[in-house]
């Protein structure tokens, strides 16, 4: 009796470690499958040509007008991409216009513009390569006055200037002469030098 009992209690053992054996096989299998359904391990559920297909179904659902928006967009932001080319502007000739004289004691500047003020082409004795006491002179003021003269003939065909000269520069003078040497014709000269007018308190005498 006692041998039968010890198979038997072997048997239920033997049965009971199947069944745990069973079990723990069945339980990551089960979560395998939950974790497969939530992370899209698959390859071939989530391609990208699928994903391609869907957008362009779901583009030929809309209606015309939202498709033609669409492809707007896309030529835009291609367009973004390339390099911009400017466009020239269109160049509207001025005949008759100002010219503005700076002559100062350490250099002389020539602006010519439209009637309104804007500004045709301009010119310094900095931008002629002068340097140091030699930006002052009649000889810069000639030179810049011809280079600004030529520049605005060429793109506006500037014939005509009404002249404002400020300041007390050497190089006053020998500007105007320029002007109408290089074939501009003045029709008026204002002399537009500020002037002081007993508006500022000198400065208190230097103690030592």
């Amino acid at each position: 009796m006692s041998e039968e009992k010890k198979e038997q209690d072997n048997k239920e053992l033997l049965e009971e470690k199947k069944n745990e054996a069973e079990t723990s096989t069945e339980k990551p299998v089960e979560e395998n499958i939950l974790v497969g359904d939530y992370d899209s391990t698959d390859d071939d559920l989530f391609s990208d040509d699928d994903l391609k297909n869907n957008n362009k179904n779901e583009i030929e659902d809309l209606p015309e007008e939202i498709k033609q928006k669409l492809e707007k967009n896309k030529q835009a932001r291609s367009k973004k991409k390339l390099i911009k080319k400017k466009k020239k502007k269109e160049i509207v000739k001025v005949k008759s216009g100002n010219a503005y004289i700076n002559a100062t004691y350490n250099n002389t500047i020539i602006s010519l513009t439209d009637r309104s003020g804007n500004v045709i082409s301009w010119a310094s004795a900095g931008m002629a390569g002068f340097k140091g006491a030699k930006k002052a002179t009649p000889y810069a003021a000639q030179i810049i006055a011809k280079i600004a003269v030529l520049k605005a003939k060429e793109e506006y065909g500037l014939e005509e200037v009404r002249v404002f000269v400020a300041g007390v520069g050497t190089g006053r003078e020998s500007a105007i002469r320029s002007l109408n040497a290089n074939g501009l014709e003045i029709s008026s000269i204002k002399d537009t030098t500020a002037v002081p007018h007993n508006g500022c308190r000198p400065k208190k005498p230097r103690r030592v």
